[in-house]
């Protein structure tokens, strides 16, 4: 049998009766009495609780005969589950990163988590790198009122007016009237 991954566990563990069995299994209990008694639960809806945590494999049989929690699960879900946020973190992000040179890359990797910018640079090096990638999202010919600026630029960080100045500062963006369009960065022909 498989090992159940981390919605399957939240699924297992949402009824109250399997909580509770589950519960009183990792505090000790071994027999279906003892779990009955210590999770407050009849007779019936303890055994009827226990067949669902063993088919979906959170309750196994231990080497003494009793009843034991499968601990490893959780690790094995968590990992599993960590490793699934980390490829879509780097699936979100490889499309703005294709075409950039490696010293880019670093510089995007460092400063973009799941297409959210986590902070703006300091280091204007740095920052150019991260108001190109920016730059990007604007079409060239396309002229912006500000709103739609600020639209754009909240769904990758929330101090939109910093990236907004910044934007023009360094002539990735040029403004006139409230009104702004792309002036600059590198783009696909």
């Amino acid at each position: 049998m498989s090992r159940p991954d981390a919605s399957a566990i939240a699924g297992l563990l949402a009824e109250p009766d399997r909580l509770q069995a589950f519960a009183a299994v990792v505090l000790g209990a071994s027999t279906v009495e003892e779990v009955a008694q210590l999770a407050g639960l009849d007779q019936k809806r303890a055994v009827s609780a226990l067949e669902r945590l063993a088919a979906g494999g959170l309750v196994v049989e231990a080497p003494s005969g009793g009843l034991a929690a499968a601990g490893e699960c959780f690790k094995d879900a968590a990992r599993s589950a960590g490793e699934a946020r980390r490829a879509a973190r780097e699936a979100s992000t490889a499309g703005a990163l294709a075409g950039r040179t490696l010293e880019d890359v670093a510089v995007l990797r460092n400063f973009v988590s799941g297409g959210r910018l986590t902070h703006i640079p300091a280091q204007k090096a740095k920052r150019l790198v991260v108001l190109d990638w920016l730059a990007s999202r604007f079409e060239p010919g396309r002229v912006y009122p500000e709103r739609d600026v600020n639209l754009l630029l909240g769904t990758v960080h929330h101090d939109v007016a910093a990236l907004r100045r910044y934007l023009v500062d360094e002539e990735f963006l040029e403004r006139r009237d409230h009104f702004y369009w792309r002036a600059g960065g590198t783009f696909d022909t």
